[in-house]
């Protein structure tokens, strides 16, 4: 299948190795949108550089940024104002949510539920005008910069009154589809059992995010992160690891993130939302992970005169997306495309760079 398939948003080539119409073997193939952005980014001023990254993806384009600030932030030992880290994680909670809308609104028109998914579309446009209230933009929102956020995505009352307003009635939404989804005997039915990935395979292959809490295993970066330290939340587990599991952490999900972002909310900081005192130094290599929407992010760098050097991102796809070889195998041919897509992949996000090994 592909490089373009009707069901796939993104190209990708997918070879199915079959006997009977039962997957033996899987090979997914990634690449074709490769832009090479680490490479692109080396030698980049901090600030250029870190705005770069929101392209790597358009879905998690704000995750990306936060991240990248991140490394620069724990190498010059930047301190952030407690407003601004609030505010910064109400964004990347509204973008989990949308992202979760994304993913389920086109596993549904994989399942063939056009009515489903144009629902669920639906939905993610308050989301989508949230984020636009906030940062500016619906895609690339640029809120996170280094000591804090841009002042344009300071919250008034306005702003807050919108967000409250918004999340309530995506949380009475999702809650009405879930209801209608779950209590379908045939989508139940479509979904259930189908390509499921075992606990063990998952921690073997380093699967990561809901695809790893869809097989029982309960981790979250976000637990792990200190500025997420004063919200609580649960981390959805399911223990087929098969496609409903995978898509009910991910509704489940949704309702966390509405949690977060109300807590956030109702003890939001007063004071600055940047702080500028900061001052360029050279540091050696910096990691920052977080939790992105489908699973844990991880960037690194070093900064040489203001510029970044050595640069590394590894998205949680790149693992997930090698998983799903091993997911198909044993499953009808029909079932191919809805088990790959079961991981939320992206291969943008994935397409960034390639290493070239030289052997004798």
């Amino acid at each position: 299948m592909g490089t373009v398939h009707s069901a796939a948003i993104e190209p990708y080539r997918v070879r199915l190795f079959v006997e009977d119409e039962i997957v033996k073997d899987a090979e997914i193939t990634v690449g074709v949108n490769h832009r090479g952005v680490e490479r692109i980014m080396e030698g980049l001023p901090v600030e250029k550089a870190n705005s770069l990254t929101e392209k790597i993806c358009g879905i998690c384009s704000g995750v990306h940024l936060w991240n990248s600030v991140l490394v620069a932030e724990k190498g010059l030992e930047v301190e952030i104002p407690e407003r601004a880290s609030y505010i910064r994680i109400i964004v990347a909670e509204l973008e989990r949510i949308h992202s979760h809308l994304l993913y389920l609104a086109h596993g549904n028109e994989v399942l063939g539920h056009e009515t489903f998914s144009m629902r669920l579309f639906y939905i993610r446009e308050t989301v989508m005008e949230l984020l636009r209230i906030i940062g500016g933009n619906r895609v690339q929102y640029g809120v996170p910069i280094i000591g804090g956020i841009r002042p344009r995505a300071e919250l008034d009352e306005m702003k807050v009154q919108k967000i409250r307003e918004g999340i309530d009635y995506i949380r009475g939404k999702v809650k009405e589809f879930a209801d209608r989804f779950t209590s379908d005997p045939m989508i139940m039915s479509r979904i259930t059992g189908v390509c499921p990935l075992n606990r063990k395979d998952a921690l073997r292959l380093a699967v990561t995010g809901p695809t790893l809490r869809a097989t029982g295993v309960e981790f979250d970066t976000r637990k792990e992160m200190e500025c997420y330290d004063p919200f609580e939340f649960d981390v959805i587990t399911q223990d087929d690891g098969d496609v409903k599991s995978n898509l009910l952490v991910r509704v489940f999900e949704i309702f966390e993130s509405v949690k977060i972002i109300k807590q956030a909310l109702k003890n939001l900081p007063e004071g600055a939302v940047v702080d500028r005192s900061w001052e360029m130094q050279d540091t050696d290599i910096t990691k920052s992970y977080v939790e992105a929407p489908r699973g844990t992010l991880y960037h690194s760098y070093a900064l040489e005169d203001g510029r970044v050097r050595n640069v590394v991102i590894r998205t949680p796809s790149i693992a997930n997306i090698g998983a799903m070889q091993y997911a198909l195998i044993g499953h009808h041919i029909t079932d191919a495309q809805l088990g790959i897509v079961q991981c939320d992949p992206c291969f943008t996000c994935t397409d960034r760079a390639i290493e070239i090994i030289k052997r004798r």
